[in-house]
């Protein structure tokens, strides 16, 4: 079980204690609380089953992410998803998902939770593996063959995984 989680049933029961004193609200089931608790750990933990290809993801890009972030993920009007690389030490960092994110997972976690920013949580499972699929392309970390699913996009290593601090949860290597 998350620890994440074990947190929320705790507020949420703690919750409920006092909303039976103040007669307001009403406890969460389990259900609710599953519904909710849709976060990824860095190491795949909390991914849902699904695939997605580059191909697909490039169609998919087109058609809901392209008119916020570029053609090609370069930014504009909102912010720049590619390039970045070798930058984060200059005086002027570019932090782009190939620069800067240590964890392809966080980058699904990100996409399912908050995007399409007109629409977060719109996209289905396997439109989310293949946005990152192509993202991760995008920014030269994956063939343009791959495809990501539960399995295989914990496995992908980020060029700035050790660019944080050593070790920062041992427990999810």
């Amino acid at each position: 079980m998350y620890t994440r989680s074990l947190c929320l049933l705790l507020l949420v029961a703690g919750g409920a204690a006092h909303a039976d004193r103040l007669g307001i609200g009403a406890p969460a089931s389990a259900e609710i609380v599953r519904a909710w608790n849709i976060d990824v750990a860095p190491n795949g933990e909390g991914l849902p089953p699904g695939r997605g290809s580059v191909s697909a993801g490039a169609r998919i890009y087109a058609e809901r992410c392209a008119a916020c972030h570029g053609p090609n993920g370069e930014g504009k009007p909102q912010d720049r998803l590619t390039g970045g690389g070798g930058t984060l030490a200059s005086s002027d960092p570019v932090k782009t998902i190939g620069s800067f994110w240590p964890y392809a997972t966080t980058l699904f976690d990100y996409v399912r939770r908050a995007m399409p920013f007109n629409a977060p949580q719109s996209l289905g499972y396997e439109e989310v593996y293949a946005l990152v699929a192509y993202l991760l392309y995008l920014n030269g970390i994956v063939q343009a063959d791959a495809v990501m699913d539960q399995h295989s996009l914990p496995a992908v290593r980020m060029p700035n995984r050790d660019g944080f601090v050593p070790d920062p949860r041992p427990d999810i290597r």
